[in-house]
């Protein structure tokens, strides 16, 4: 698919300290991209030198094929043709709802603004408040009304920087949701930045995670997944049992059974990485060749449980002790001191 969005070779700088290191993406139209990762991986400070808000420093920055910003180039945010919504959303306290929305069609005739204003708050819902003032509104309404404001003049490219880091848990998952329709209607390459993996996850047709101002690993949500690069990339989807051992005729020896090891060599200690959904766990009688480990508390967790295990495992007059976590669909709570086969 053709690019909408081009960043090119990226690097900055703040006080001598690299937050963004050679970065490269491309976004294409009615693509929905999201760069994850922790505080200060340089997340944010990307999504501002794409919108023109951080001037560039080194590399390129390409809207079709358009280049916005490079050597002796700047183009000035407005004239970009790209729509923002902020994290605390960036509503003009002095202007009611309707007249946020319009800022952005200066170009119109006023009536033709009033209309085109109207119609993309009756797109999120929200034109029965078109002449109230944002401290009226809750979160979630002032969200809906910033990003009616980013769409009112058709933009190519749309930025989202944590939308909706400010939203209590039950209503960001409806705004999100209404939100990533509205995108996909508008067709617009969007740009997000997040630092909650289940967010990317659901808005994401494809995922950049960050790392000291790196990609760490790039591709759909899938792929990162159930296929990470790294123990950084796995991790940061969710919580990770690592064991560690040695690596054995091809297989590195855990508390849980063996793992392939690949191409490590015989000899070497390895970790393995799996999440707490990647052991089963049964009641069933084990006999003593099964891996097995007994039940420190288990909790509900609401779709599904979550296990504490313990288990010492060793060799040549040596002990160590295992605690880590199955993740069972549904309701599973076995007793405190029950022994349970792991696979």
């Amino acid at each position: 698919m053709t690019s909408v969005l081009r960043l090119e070779g990226v690097s900055h700088q703040f006080d001598g300290m690299r937050v963004v290191d050679d970065l490269t993406l491309d976004i294409a139209q009615g693509e929905v991209l999201c760069l994850l990762g922790p505080s200060g991986c340089g997340k944010t400070t990307a999504l501002r030198i794409a919108a023109g808000l951080e001037p560039l420093q080194t590399g390129r920055i390409l809207m079709g094929d358009t280049e916005v910003a490079g050597p002796g180039i700047q183009t000035p945010p407005e004239e970009r043709g790209i729509g923002l919504v902020f994290q605390d959303y960036a509503l003009f306290p002095h202007l009611n709802i309707i007249e946020n929305v319009a800022f952005g069609l200066s170009e119109f005739a006023k009536p033709v603004r009033r209309e085109k204003a109207l119609t993309e708050l009756r797109r999120v819902g929200m034109h029965g408040a078109a002449d109230k003032f944002p401290h009226e509104l809750s979160g979630g309404q002032q969200q809906r009304v910033a990003l009616a404001r980013a769409l009112a003049p058709n933009p190519r490219i749309i930025l989202l920087d944590e939308p909706y880091s400010g939203l209590d848990s039950a209503l960001r998952t409806q705004v999100r949701d209404d939100v990533l329709h509205l995108l996909k209607e508008s067709g617009a390459a969007t740009l997000m930045v997040t630092h909650d993996p289940e967010e990317a996850m659901f808005m994401a047709d494809r995922i950049a995670v960050m790392r000291d101002g790196r990609i760490e690993q790039e591709g759909s949500p899938h792929s990162l997944y159930c296929y990470p690069d790294s123990a950084f990339v796995a991790g940061f989807f969710g919580e990770v049992n690592a064991f560690t051992g040695p690596v054995r005729d091809g297989h590195v020896a855990t508390p849980v059974g063996p793992a392939v090891a690949g191409n490590l060599a015989d000899g070497s200690q390895a970790t393995v990485v799996v999440r707490p959904e990647g052991l089963h766990v049964t009641t069933s009688q084990a006999s003593q060749s099964e891996y097995t480990a007994l039940v420190m508390q288990a909790r509900l967790l609401g779709r599904s449980s979550l296990i504490h295990l313990h288990v010492q495992s060793g060799e040549n007059g040596s002990t160590k002790e295992w605690h880590f976590h199955s993740r069972m669909p549904g309701i599973f709570l076995p007793d405190e001191g029950t022994r349970l086969r792991v696979d």
